[in-house]
């Protein structure tokens, strides 16, 4: 066990050196970029998938993707969804995946006419090939990783360490956010989500990424920390990597981390015994106390403003109009336009520039309901019916997937203030799939039903 708390906490120290390397040598984002899915595939062809090993570097680059987005060390948007494509992929090769996953083939089919109905328009000086990756690359990722994952069987302590590798990555992320602005209170001086305290990057992407890591720190700490050592240490990355998040102004993600554990405490608390319900409630009250904890220093190195924040108040104390930071009236141009063209939508991509008439500019979505809605018309309600239904048939016989609650909330929230710009909400939705076993099964532990 020593061995095992020394690895872990040395896996930590190294992602907070590498955070500390990128910020002083910045061209050394491209070199770590190129070097994850190098060793990755490695690591994968090695093994030849044995144990699950396609998951573990799927993780680790969603955890990693706002951290090189926010150094320049992604090659495009779209590298770390494009990997997480092309891994899953690879996974399939080694190992067969249910015939039931199909249906999120269907789902792709679904996207088509939205397509086709891009393809042919000819009246907007649109980059057709642009629009539609940037709009689909989400869903697709979405796609390909729930086909690999759908009931694939696995253990707990396993999904665990996949949640882990997501969070060494964001330990990285929010030690450079630290090392990019270590005094919060010298930079915020309104209620906007604030650029300076987000590494100068977008404050919506790395709080929902933050808001992840909060849930991932939260579960490590209350099921997994065995050892007083492990205790302080998960305890103060959870408190880390909160006040870093909700010092970003950006609420969804905050809001989003927090619901996943409610969620699990929810979960845990609903089946277990009088003995476990005691417990669990203990641990809600000492959350409680933690959360407290936090919003109390917060407040006080933003001098009141993030309170007015989630009042939706300006600095001044004014409730503003609009709760939502403008996605109302982009929510209602995409109705409108869903209205106009309610059978095949008015084409993938196109709402952006169609945006404009009703919004005087080009707005690109943040909720992926209502661009579906608009931009895929029916056939988008239908795929939205498949993404939202699915997971909970899957449930019905996978009742030791503690975390399934939680992913589909996080899936649900992010997707409705962040859209899919980047592949945490496609990857984390996929993990709702999994078979999930208490004890290793007779099957093989990367098997499907």
């Amino acid at each position: 066990m020593k061995k095992t708390s020394f690895s872990y906490s040395f896996l930590i120290l190294i992602h907070a050196l590498i955070a500390l390397v990128v910020f002083v040598l910045p061209f050394l984002a491209k070199i770590y970029a190129l070097l994850i899915p190098i060793i990755g595939f490695f690591i994968v062809l090695k093994n030849k998938n044995k144990n699950n090993e396609v998951l573990f570097v799927t993780a680790y680059l969603v955890g990693v993707e706002v951290f090189l987005r926010m150094t320049g060390g992604n090659f495009n948007n779209e590298y770390i969804k494009l990997l997480i494509i092309f891994f899953m992929l690879v996974g399939m090769m080694y190992n067969n995946f249910s015939i039931n996953a199909l249906v999120y083939g269907f789902f792709l089919l679904l996207l088509i006419p939205g397509i086709v109905v891009t393809v042919e328009t000819v009246n907007f000086n649109v980059d057709v090939k642009k629009a539609i990756i940037f709009n689909l690359s989400g869903p697709l990722c979405l796609a390909i990783s729930a086909m690999f994952m759908f009931k694939r069987r696995i253990l707990f302590s396993d999904l665990q360490n996949i949640l882990m590798a997501i969070g060494f990555p964001i330990i990285t992320t929010a030690v450079y956010l630290f090392l990019y602005n270590p005094s919060v209170k010298d930079v915020v001086t309104g209620t906007q989500s604030n650029f300076e305290t987000s590494g100068g990057f977008g404050p919506n992407q790395v709080s929902t990424i933050l808001g992840l890591g909060m849930f991932v720190f939260f579960a490590q700490l209350f099921l997994f920390s065995k050892f007083k050592k492990e205790v302080i240490l998960n305890g103060f990355l959870l408190i880390f990597i909160s006040y870093r998040a909700i010092v970003t102004f950006s609420r969804g993600g905050v809001i989003a981390g927090a619901s996943m554990i409610v969620c699990l405490l929810f979960l845990i608390y609903y089946f277990s015994n009088r003995k476990g319900r005691t417990k669990v409630s203990l641990v809600f009250i000492l959350t409680g106390l933690i959360t407290l904890g936090i919003w109390t220093y917060t407040s006080l190195q933003t001098s009141g403003l993030i309170e007015k924040r989630y009042a939706n108040q300006d600095a001044r104390g004014r409730v503003k109009k609009d709760r939502l930071g403008g996605r109302e009236a982009i929510i209602d141009a995409d109705y409108k336009l869903f209205i106009d063209s309610p059978v095949v939508g008015v084409g993938a991509g196109m709402g952006k520039e169609l945006r404009k008439e009703d919004l005087g500019q080009e707005v690109a979505a943040h909720n992926e309901m209502s661009r579906m809605l608009s931009e895929h018309g029916l056939f988008g309600i239908f795929g939205l019916l498949i993404l939202l239904i699915t997971p909970f048939i899957v449930y019905i016989n996978n009742r030791h997937h503690l975390y399934f609650l939680s992913f589909y909330v996080f899936w649900l929230l992010t997707i409705s203030h962040a859209a899919m710009r980047i592949a945490a909400p496609a990857f984390v939705y996929a993990l709702t799939l999994l078979s999930v076993q208490i004890k290793i099964p007779e099957k093989a532990e990367n098997s499907v039903d």
